[in-house]
């Protein structure tokens, strides 16, 4: 299947690892913001074309599929383009930074019939996919989930401590791995919701500081915690309360509530929550079916996310 990969920059590099063990995939074009940066990352990874124009991309013989790595404010109208022309679509988080966007998107995909997946790596990270399994078989059920998402971002950088051309955003990025996981591991759309934020950065004209809680009908919460001013361990860690047992991940490790190291390393093919994420997708268009994180499913989330996102604008 050849696909093409819109974002030459940390992320687009993630999913380029992850490709390069799936057979039967060929990254036949990677589409970047400026030319020669995009040349270098074709070039180390042998890929036949490279170019700053999407379309030129989508009208390239044989391609299938696009894996959209891009900046969050291009998402939804990359994402159209590439549906519009007939190509299935994997969206990273989050699909939007609106709901309208969000909605348009999932109306467009039920038009088109393609494959179109929302970019939720917590879904399939095995950790979470340990505690997900023994949540459907009835072994355990969520009684809260705190969660801390932490970064040290006071300067417009991405993961490779390269400058970013986008700015990042706590609640519309960051948050919604969170929320969808929550609204995932609960089967439940959040009833109750509420999100506090901190001072905004002068010059990131964000908030630097949020804090979320969320409720489902069925009585667990969550409560998520972010900042890009943590000077110390980054990422996130996930603490998971159940009524049987407490259990903490972190990414694609799972250790229970008194730090001892779950072995999950029979959960899926891969330990890669990345490669996990990007295998799903081209199963799906594969078999002709829904994916798991589909634009459909994760619509959800980003209704959660718009909610909260009114309740900070009314502060």
């Amino acid at each position: 299947m050849k696909v093409i990969l819109v974002g030459a920059g940390a992320f687009g590099i993630k999913h380029l690892e992850a490709l390069s063990r799936i057979d039967g995939v060929e990254v036949d074009s990677v589409v970047g913001r400026l030319l020669e940066p995009t040349a270098a990352v074709a070039a180390q990874w042998n890929i036949p074309h490279h170019t700053t124009d999407l379309s030129e991309s989508l009208a390239r013989p044989g391609v299938e599929a696009a894996l959209l790595a891009s900046p969050t404010q291009l998402h939804a109208r990359q994402a159209l383009q590439c549906m519009r022309a007939g190509k299935h679509v994997m969206i990273e988080i989050p699909m939007a930074d609106s709901l309208a966007d969000a909605e348009l998107i999932v109306h467009t995909q039920r038009q088109t019939g393609v494959v179109a997946m929302g970019g939720h790596t917590r879904r399939f990270n095995p950790s979470h996919q340990w505690i997900h399994q023994r949540i459907l078989s009835g072994e355990l059920k969520v009684l809260q989930m705190d969660v801390q998402t932490y970064f040290f971002r006071r300067t417009n950088i991405n993961a490779l401590g390269q400058p970013r051309s986008w700015t990042d955003h706590l609640l519309w990025h960051h948050a919604c791995h969170t929320v969808d996981l929550f609204q995932y591991q609960t089967g439940q759309p959040v009833s109750q919701c509420y999100a506090l934020q901190g001072i905004p950065s002068p010059t990131l004209g964000i908030a630097m500081d949020m804090s979320i809680g969320m409720k489902v009908p069925s009585g667990a919460l969550c409560t998520l915690s972010l900042s890009f001013n943590n000077d110390g361990p980054l990422g996130t860690l996930f603490r998971y309360i159940c009524d049987n047992g407490t259990y903490i991940c972190r990414y694609d490790d799972l250790f229970d509530g008194k730090n001892n190291r779950i072995d999950v390393s029979g959960v899926a093919v891969s330990m890669n929550g990345i490669e996990l994420q990007d295998r799903e997708f081209f199963a799906a268009i594969d078999q002709r079916r829904e994916p798991n994180a589909s634009v459909a499913q994760c619509l959800t989330a980003m209704r959660t996310l718009d909610r909260l996102d009114r309740a900070l604008a009314a502060e």
